[in-house]
């Protein structure tokens, strides 16, 4: 009695108080047990689905390093400026994207696509008037060359500042009035904005000029126009030409 240890008869089984105690902590144990399990199931469930999200960051971060350490190898490499300020910009980092776009136009001031987006990253930035005031100095820097132009053009499409990019493309156009791809990427440019009458036009000129263009037949074709191969088939300016296609083939790539 003195012990205080308790005696309970149980269906004629006598069950002692550190028993019952025993038994008790016991299911306590399995209970804690499966909370624990099932917490470290759901934390598994939890990286799972983190898990695209840090082999994505890790990639972005393999490429920044791979372009610091090949400036680091040779500073005055503006395509690899350019490369690193298209990675800032799409982190929000206006600052540091302009720097490296401005530094890769101190190696290479012509670099239309560097220009374009430092452009975009001024007016993304809020700096209206400095990205209007350079977008005017870019294209005046272009206006007594035709692919200057088309190049520069193409960079504004990219970084979505279509109503400078359609300047350029213009331009271009008073420049070299007789070049299909100049032509066609004013077509495309109009189809894009669904003005088909426009786009007919100059999708139409594009191929009068080079009939050997199954793309622009096909939009022709599906705009409603009856294309026919021409007789005369007027001389191309295959620089400018070459220009779009190799743009063409980066964007696919991208």
């Amino acid at each position: 009695m003195g012990s205080g240890v308790r005696t309970i008869q149980n269906g004629g089984e006598k069950v002692t108080g550190i028993r019952r105690f025993e038994i008790r902590g016991s299911k306590f144990g399995i209970v804690l047990a499966f909370l624990v399990c099932t917490i470290a199931l759901s934390g598994c469930g939890l990286f799972e689905r983190d898990k695209p999200k840090e082999i994505e960051k890790t990639a972005a971060e393999k490429e920044k390093a791979k372009l610091l350490s090949s400036i680091d190898r040779k500073f005055d490499n503006p395509q690899a400026h350019y490369e690193l300020g298209q990675i800032y910009q799409l982190e929000g980092r206006w600052i540091q994207a302009e720097h490296e776009y401005q530094t890769a136009l101190n190696f290479d001031p012509v670099y239309r696509e560097a220009q374009a987006a430092r452009v975009k990253v001024l007016l993304d930035s809020g700096d209206k008037v400095k990205g209007e005031l350079l977008a005017d100095e870019y294209i005046g820097q272009a206006s007594n060359s035709a692919s200057g132009s088309l190049r520069l053009g193409l960079g504004f499409q990219k970084q979505g500042l279509d109503e400078y990019a359609l300047t350029c493309y213009q331009q271009a156009l008073r420049l070299a009035p007789n070049s299909a791809k100049i032509n066609r990427q004013i077509g495309y440019y109009y189809l894009s904005k669904a003005n088909k009458d426009r786009a007919k036009d100059y999708l139409s000129r594009s191929f009068q000029l080079n009939p050997n263009q199954p793309d622009v037949a096909g939009e022709l074709g599906r705009l409603g126009v009856v294309v026919k191969v021409p007789r005369k088939v007027q001389k191309q300016t295959k620089k400018l030409d070459k220009i779009v296609e190799e743009s063409d083939k980066s964007y696919q790539e991208k």
